[in-house]
């Protein structure tokens, strides 16, 4: 295992956002809040024809980059801001990138800048605390 300070996790890429994926989030997580399921009474905001994504579902993205990184337990600690929507139909890329690496009692950990771009710009950024699989 060679990862240090200034290695690139490997991308995740989300090729569209599924409407239909945020009418289903919308129910489970009873969130009335029409934005993300009314597309046509979104044009008060300017963006007619389009939902906004969750917050949960754009993290998800970062915690499957993760996962497919370091396997499906690795994520201790994950924290993001929103800086941005994601509207349906965008194409999205979770990164990340290796900021430290400190050996714990019980395991090693790699403290991460976490991102996701939207057509180069950023539109979620934090940090993630990752167990490093030692195999």
């Amino acid at each position: 295992m060679n990862i240090k300070a200034g290695t690139r996790i490997p991308p995740y890429e989300v090729k569209s956002v599924d409407p239909e994926k945020m009418k289903t989030m919308a129910a489970l997580l009873r969130d009335p809040y029409p934005i993300h399921w009314d597309a046509t009474g979104n044009a008060s905001m300017g963006i007619e024809g389009q939902t906004v994504n969750q917050g949960p579902l754009n993290l998800s993205y970062v915690a499957n980059m993760l996962m497919n990184w370091q396997g499906p337990d690795c994520v201790r600690r994950l924290t993001a801001s929103f800086t941005g929507w994601v509207l349906n139909g965008d194409t999205l890329i979770a990164n990340g990138e290796v900021i430290e690496v400190v050996n714990g009692p019980t395991e090693i950990v790699a403290k991460c800048r976490i991102w996701i771009e939207r057509d180069g710009k950023e539109v979620l950024h934090g940090q993630a605390h990752v167990a490093l699989n030692q195999s």
